[in-house]
């Protein structure tokens, strides 16, 4: 019983602070991508290179491969977050990473990439 209660306030945590953190972004703009990952340490540094206070959030589904990035346009852009996803080593749609950036993510987030 302990532990439901555990989860249930850390996904009550979690859900407070996206919230918050895009009820601070002015000018919203949202749009979805297509970005390469595997699993949920992509997620992580998908997210965490992506989202900026005040700026931008980004919320990656590892299912899908898709984000829903959420951004402030009098101060960012898709391109900008894109690339900045990109040089962590995640191809996008419109960025593809470096191939030694690529290299040195962890096996387990080392997917498929198009040639």
């Amino acid at each position: 019983m302990v532990s439901i209660k555990k989860i249930f306030f850390s996904l009550l945590i979690f859900l407070s602070a996206i919230t918050l953190f895009s009820a601070q972004i002015k000018n919203q703009k949202t749009e979805i991508v297509k970005i390469y990952g595997n699993c949920e340490m992509c997620k992580q540094t998908i997210e965490k290179a992506g989202s900026i206070p005040d700026e931008s959030l980004v919320l990656w589904d590892v299912k899908t491969k898709q984000a829903e990035i959420t951004y402030d346009s009098n101060k960012t852009s898709i391109d900008k977050i894109l690339k900045r996803i990109a040089l962590v080593g995640y191809d996008n749609e419109k960025y593809k990473a470096k191939d030694g950036v690529y290299r040195q993510l962890p096996i387990c987030c080392q997917y498929e990439r198009k040639k």
